[in-house]
């Protein structure tokens, strides 16, 4: 594309000229990325100087500046655009855009169409001059018209922020006024942007060509179909594909590429010599312990072929459908181009779903050979613009292995002491209001369409840095990006009574488990009987080296802190499994080679260990399961009195009230020990 920035750099517009700097000189950089043979030009308006050709060749046009021609885009229009000059006089956004049209015209002429972009950037506080001939209104549609003619679009964007006391509240709204003329009769976009942040998200940095997910019908029976077209409305912005880059060839050599090239080679286990060629290699499927070899063809015929098309399975009320259940990205369906029928048609669905409270699903193949079915939901989108016509938006819903249910007890099932009382909920109630970002009369905080990725921008920022001086540090975080990643210190100074109201609410204690229990431990064994009167400087090296080492087993001097390690274990799903079965098996020991009871207090203390632990990873039926065995082979091998020293304690079965998962009801969890008992009698 074409891209003209018009930058206001009068003296109203001074304060802001550092973020605009930012924001400009970051979209260059993303078009050295991703478009370098995009091409960019800037003019400034509210100068000192005039240098624009109109003004030579016409007159008038005064206080505009031409300060890079239309040229491909190159680091010299970064540094431009990272040393604005700053204007003595009122801009009239007017004559810029007047100029950069002129500009586009005489570059391109015919061509590009559709390609040609203006950017206007200013607070929109000026007067405009009064035309020779007619109205501003007019003046402005007959622009507005021209630029429609010349396939140029524009993007306005207005900074407002905190207004002076000089700011005319009555020149504001005409311009205002002129502007919306602009977006009604042309495809302009305008913006009004409050502070830097938002100026970062109004101005797209890098704009991405719509491509068409799906093209087609949309077909509610087999004699009804509205002929539609799919795009992708959000997608994640990753970073850009870094390439490996080798320093081996000759610094004088130009025709070298530095490219890195990567050839795999397998080799046999039996003859590490011999390299295994394609055709002689399969894929290999794990089941179980074996390996199941699949061929290519085998896969082939596995496969799920459906065919291409969209189609609709009912509709529902759209409180059925939650929003936590949107997966993936946000599609728009719209009725296919210049098709008059179909967007009527497509208009007159949107609108009964809007009115009936519906929202449809539909079943999806985007294209042909698609080895997946997509399910999902399509919610109107009613327009309120006459030249927008209305859409849908569409968002893949999940299947069931798709739904991760995480159950968590509930505040009823702990006992008064540990339940919030109402000054606690009126405080954490109190506390949530206040860091609400869309709180009720005032502009939302952060919205999503104006808040740039710090992590992207940081990036970027840091390669131009970097393109230029190789052995440059990583400089700190930018005080506008630092606006988005921390929180607001004038908020919460605001807000602090709320804070300590709060924190006097609520005892609020370090969490135990973030210690490492092995380090714990070997303090304790290594501390005289004279506790805390030892230096923790005077102890050996190994009590630090033991802290990053990670317990696999569960050992006999401490079996329930072991086991608590073993469950907590995050680096491999195995571990909770192999954690409970140890455990049984150190319970059924410490019982078996209990000598009248004597290990029946630390085989009690191991059981509560496990029934907690399956309670929390949500495995009620292994502790279920195991402590009917358990009391079964009491029973078989003489050991009631274990039995009878657990009903005595209280232990039960999990219940399905401490459980979701549990098959065990409260009345069963209750009477099993009792049960147990009866059996030996």
């Amino acid at each position: 594309e074409a891209l003209l920035l018009l930058l206001d750099v009068g003296p109203t517009m001074h304060s802001v000229l550092p973020e605009i700097e930012k924001v400009c000189s970051l979209l260059v950089q993303k078009k050295l990325i991703y478009n370098k043979y995009d091409e960019v030009g800037i003019i400034l308006f509210g100068t000192t100087d005039t240098d624009n050709e109109l003004t030579t060749e016409v007159g008038g046009y005064q206080h505009v500046v031409v300060l890079k021609n239309i040229k491909v885009v190159d680091g010299d229009i970064v540094e431009a655009l990272q040393q604005l000059p700053r204007g003595t006089t009122d801009g009239d956004f007017l004559d810029a855009v007047i100029v950069g049209m002129d500009m586009l015209i005489k570059k391109f002429g015919e061509t590009n169409m559709g390609k040609k972009r203006l950017c206007l950037i200013t607070n929109a506080q000026c007067s405009i001059k009064d035309p020779f001939e007619g109205t501003k209104e007019e003046q402005v549609t007959t622009i507005a018209k021209q630029m429609t003619v010349h396939g140029m679009r524009m993007e306005s964007i207005i900074f407002r922020g905190k207004l002076s006391q000089d700011a005319n509240k009555k020149i504001m709204d005409e311009n205002d006024h002129l502007l919306n003329i602009f977006a009604k009769e042309t495809s302009t976009k305008l913006f009004y942007v409050e502070n830097p942040i938002s100026l970062f998200g109004a101005l797209k940095t890098r704009n991405v060509t719509p491509v068409t997910v799906f093209r087609g019908d949309l077909e509610f029976s087999p004699k009804l179909r509205i002929k539609v077209m799919v795009y992708k409305k959000t997608a994640e912005e990753k970073f850009p594909t870094l390439k490996k880059y080798s320093d081996k060839a000759p610094l004088n050599d130009k025709s070298a590429t530095h490219e890195v090239k990567v050839d795999y080679e397998y080799k046999s286990s039996e003859d590490p010599d011999k390299v295994v060629p394609p055709d002689q290699r399969i894929k290999g499927y794990r089941y179980g312990p074996q390996i199941i070899p699949i061929s290519s063809a085998e896969w082939e015929a596995v496969k799920f072929k459906p065919e291409k098309g969209v189609k609709l399975l009912g509709f529902t009320d759209s409180s059925n459908v939650f929003r936590h259940h949107y997966m993936k990205d946000v599609y728009v369906f719209i009725a296919e181009p210049g098709n008059t029928k179909a967007i009527h048609a497509l208009s007159a669905l949107a609108r009964a779903m809007k009115e009936m409270n519906k929202v449809a699903i539909l079943r999806c193949v985007w294209r042909q050979g698609q080895a997946n079915v997509v399910i999902g939901v399509l919610t109107p989108n009613v327009s309120d613009r006459e030249n927008i016509p209305d859409s849908f938006y569409f968002n893949v819903l999940p299947f069931a292995e798709d739904v991760r249910e995480f159950q968590f007890p509930s505040f009823t099932n702990f006992p008064a002491s540990c339940q919030p009382n109402e000054q606690q909920l009126e405080s954490a109630a109190n506390l949530v209001k206040m860091l609400d970002l869309a709180p009720h009369g005032k502009e939302e905080v952060l919205q999503p369409d104006f808040t740039p990725n710090p992590v992207l921008e940081r990036f970027y920022r840091y390669l131009e840095l970097k393109s230029k001086h190789p052995d440059v540090a990583v400089p700190p975080l930018d005080d506008t990006l630092k606006k988005i990643t921390e929180p607001d210190t004038d908020l919460l100074l605001q807000s602090q009574s709320v804070i300590d109201s709060f924190r006097r609410s609520f005892e609020l204690n370090g969490n135990p488990l973030k210690k490492s229990r092995r380090l714990l431990r070997e303090k304790r064994s290594f501390l005289s009987d004279e506790e805390g009167k030892g230096n923790i400087t005077d102890q050996p090296a190994s009590l630090i080296e033991h802290t990053s080492i990670k317990v696999e087993k569960i050992g006999d001097l401490t079996p329930v802190q072991d086991f608590e390690a073993m469950i907590s274990r995050r680096d491999s799903p195995d571990w909770v499994l192999k954690a409970i079965r140890d455990m049984k098996n150190k319970i059924f020991a410490l019982v078996e080679d209990s000598h009248e009871g004597d290990n029946y207090p630390q085989a009690l203390e191991c059981l509560v260990a496990l029934r907690k632990g399956c309670i929390l990873e949500q495995e009620p039926k292994h502790f279920n399961d195991f402590l009917r065995h358990l009391c079964n082979f009491c029973q078989a091998k003489d050991l009631s009195s274990f039995c009878e020293y657990l009903a005595s304690k209280g232990l039960t079965l999990i219940p399905k009230t401490e459980a979701v998962d549990s098959e065990v009801t409260d009345e069963e969890a209750r009477s099993f020990l009792v049960k147990s008992e009866s059996k030996v009698d």
